[in-house]
């Protein structure tokens, strides 16, 4: 069975900037039909205000061009999700909630992060959903 995870776009840029690491593994998973990454709306939006950002990838060997064309295959492979209704899991930063609503709403069973922090002390919790970096993720799956 094909896990259906939800990538947070703080996962996203290292993949892009570092080969060999968890991040990029975790990607590589997603290209290979091996886990199904969710999409909606929010997280698409995110995921390209951090693309555009020139900044961020002076170390990157990827043009801004080839960082489109990646997010377009990696799109490919997203199952798109409606987020009809809002769970307001009230965390420290209130951009963080749609992560988990995305999850709720696509039924995932896990949030793959680079930054579990960013997700505790939620007011409301899913215990069927887990929240772990993209290592933890990888030896979860003995990878």
């Amino acid at each position: 069975m094909v896990d259906a995870v939800v990538i947070d776009s703080n996962l996203f840029v290292p993949a892009l900037l570092k080969a060999e690491t968890a991040p990029r593994i975790v990607l590589r998973l997603c290209l290979e039909n091996q886990i199904r990454p969710l999409m909606g709306n929010a997280l698409l939006n995110e995921f390209e205000i951090l693309l555009e950002r020139d900044n961020i990838f002076k170390k990157s060997c990827l043009s801004a061009r080839e960082r489109q064309v990646f997010l377009d295959d990696f799109l490919s492979q997203c199952k798109w999700v409606n987020v009809y209704y809002l769970w307001r899991p009230n965390f420290r930063d209130e951009a963080d909630n749609h992560v988990v609503e995305l999850a709720v709403a696509g039924g995932a069973t896990h949030i793959i992060t680079g930054d579990i922090k960013d997700f505790k002390d939620s007011e409301l919790t899913f215990p069927q959903l887990k929240i772990i970096t993209a290592r933890e993720y990888i030896e979860e799956r003995k990878l």
